[in-house]
């Protein structure tokens, strides 16, 4: 909506520095109640609604995220240490579908993990579309991105989507480690059929969702950068707490004392 208040062209976009609260969200060493992303939305055409558009724009994301890990390793010596490996030049991507099929007795973060511990940079497609199990890879909003689209047919098997997330592997936690959630948004016709999957068409109602059916705001592709889980991997951090101040509790700071990870505060 914003897109068309500014007017943006085709290939304008908008990026915002958003910061919100979460109050009542859970916390832990990579989620805190305090939320800072970059927010990006660009205007295009329905030409530009398929995978290889995606991929394009994931690759050039990718490629800003691992210059900024190079320039920082440059200007911090003591990250170059042999426990950290360097960041991965390319950036593989992989349907939900595939990686159901990949490790079908695993749930969806055992998967990931497995994934990335053989990949150490991806780009998961089509995450919110209902998989052979019956599930999602993950839940995802019904009225943003459009994972419902096929795409591609890969063994005789149909992939769906055109949105997902881009996953690392972070060395310090030797953990799986999101960076971004992004994707080409719905058409009038996408967003109706992602809503009865879910059981939400009376959303139609809303001045929102009557925006997109009476196409009066724009196609578009975005996504959120997540500011600090950015920080936490460039700088090889084990903790949010390390780059950026939030409200943690008095346990886990005591915790993480313990373990010489010095919270900000």
């Amino acid at each position: 909506m914003a897109l068309a208040q500014f007017d943006c062209t085709i290939g304008q976009g908008i990026n915002t520095d958003m910061r919100a609260v979460r109050k009542d969200y859970f916390l832990d060493h990579d989620h805190s109640s305090y939320v800072d992303q970059w927010d990006w939305e660009k205007r295009i055409i329905k030409e530009d609604r398929n995978l290889e558009y995606l991929k394009d724009t994931v690759r050039k994301i990718w490629k800003v995220i691992r210059g900024a890990g190079i320039m920082v390793k440059e200007k911090f010596p003591e990250l170059n240490n042999p426990r950290y490996p360097d960041f991965p030049e390319e950036l593989k991507f992989f349907h939900a579908e595939e990686i159901l099929e990949m490790y079908p007795d695993l749930p969806r973060k055992e998967r990931e993990t497995r994934l990335i511990k053989q990949y150490p940079a991806v780009f998961i497609i089509g995450i919110g579309s209902i998989l052979k199990d019956g599930y999602p890879h993950e839940m995802r909003a019904a009225d943003y991105d459009d994972w419902v689209t096929p795409t591609i047919k890969k063994n005789g098997e149909q992939m769906h989507g055109l949105n997902g997330d881009i996953l690392v592997w972070n060395p310090v936690t030797q953990r799986r480690h999101e960076l971004t959630s992004m994707g080409i948004r719905v058409t009038k016709d996408t967003l109706k059929t992602q809503l009865e999957f879910t059981g939400q068409s009376e959303f139609l109602k809303l001045p929102y969702h009557q925006a997109i059916l009476n196409d009066e705001i724009p196609l578009s592709i975005g996504g959120g950068i997540g500011q600090a889980r950015t920080y936490m991997y460039l700088l090889r951090t084990a903790h949010l707490g390390e780059v950026t101040v939030s409200v943690w509790p008095d346990q886990l700071k005591k915790i993480c004392k313990e373990k010489n990870i010095h919270v900000l505060e």
